[in-house]
């Protein structure tokens, strides 16, 4: 309760208002204080008590002061772990690149034929396109995109000392997933810009394509379930049948311009040496 204070005539304008801490059973009253009867003043003190107790927290029976170590930290999103991949790649850290990545993780890169199954060979394909990137080129990362199941996609760049090297535009898909309380890479899509720009002539080969699949459905069905199949078996009439004829015009073509590239080489010495006995 808080001490009776007398009115006056001339104080009838005056209130009288309680402070109170929390202790740890209840409310109970420390001093009292008065002050004129100013409407926005009594309103700040209310919001003032009621922003020291709304800083407690309600623990075993008692009110506790929150303290910053006491803050429940932002969980990870897939925005952030795909920062974080990219990031690993720019600076080289196959070690926390590692750690991004699920045990039976699946990357598939459109430049392949064939995807990457697990984290051996997920690390060993990231590890050579370390290698092959060298110091000065990395990724740049553009509009990142969520969706729902831990899924999300993002366009990039490669650049070269901060500048744009043409025809490495691409984009990815990733799907995470919870390992215990940590977020990790299950799966990733990868595609890159095509340096060749068909243009119209695009349309014009989709137009064969779909003509020949109308005209075999039944080789087409069998095509496309194992596309893989075709391939492997052009490449094997090429080296019964092509490459006998063809492998000795290639190597003879290969000679026959490194003689080429000998003879101008030392055409090229001849001038400079010449061309230093002349200036003397």
């Amino acid at each position: 309760m808080s001490a009776p204070v007398a009115f006056s005539s001339q104080a009838t304008a005056q209130r009288t208002c309680t402070k109170t801490t929390v202790g740890a059973f209840g409310f109970s009253p420390v001093k009292t204080c008065q002050f004129k009867s100013d409407e926005m003043k009594i309103v700040k003190q209310q919001l003032c008590v009621r922003a020291r107790v709304r800083n407690k927290l309600y623990k075993g029976g008692k009110l506790k002061v929150v303290s910053s170590s006491d803050t429940v930290p932002t969980p990870i999103t897939p925005s952030d772990i795909i920062k974080q991949f990219y990031a690993c790649i720019n600076k080289k850290e196959l070690n926390q690149l590692r750690g991004l990545i699920s045990d039976d993780c699946l990357f598939e890169d459109r430049s392949f034929f064939k995807p990457f199954q697990g984290e051996k060979d997920v690390m060993d394909f990231f590890g050579q396109l370390i290698d092959s990137m060298g110091q000065n080129i990395e990724f740049k990362i553009g509009n990142v995109c969520e969706g729902d199941d831990f899924m999300a996609g993002v366009t990039w760049h490669l650049e070269w000392n901060k500048k744009q090297i043409p025809f490495t535009r691409g984009y990815s898909f990733f799907e995470c997933s919870m390992e215990g309380t940590k977020l990790i890479i299950k799966r990733a899509q990868g595609v890159i810009e095509s340096p060749i720009k068909p243009g119209h002539s695009s349309l014009i080969l989709l137009k064969m394509v779909t003509s020949l699949f109308d005209a075999f459905p039944k080789a087409t069905e069998w095509f496309l379930k194992s596309p893989d199949a075709i391939l492997k078996a052009i490449l094997k009439v090429y080296s019964m049948v092509l490459g006998p004829f063809i492998s000795p015009f290639l190597a003879w073509y290969i000679k026959y311009w490194k003689f080429m590239q000998y003879l101008l080489s030392s055409a090229l010495k001849i001038l400079v040496f010449l061309s230093k006995i002349f200036d003397k």
